[in-house]
């Protein structure tokens, strides 16, 4: 007897019990004042990553910019 997975079931977004059950786990490991900081340090991440990820892009496009005005150039 061979048992079938639904690769999507397994990979779906928790329901609401599950959350409610996540925010308890959090709220016990971590208590109500680590969170506020967990939430700033999570909150500067994204930024730090969102503003990395911006100037990547801004230099990949002014490269490619000064290529096409050298090939333009010549």
């Amino acid at each position: 007897m061979f048992l079938h997975f639904n690769a999507p079931l397994l990979l779906s977004m928790p329901g609401g019990t599950e959350w409610i059950l996540i925010i308890l786990a959090v709220l016990i490991l971590f208590g109500g004042r680590k969170i506020p900081e967990f939430m700033r340090g999570l909150g500067r991440g994204i930024r730090e990553f969102n503003d990395a990820k911006t100037n990547v892009k801004k230099e990949i496009e002014e490269g490619m910019n000064e290529n096409k005005e050298t090939a333009a150039k010549q």
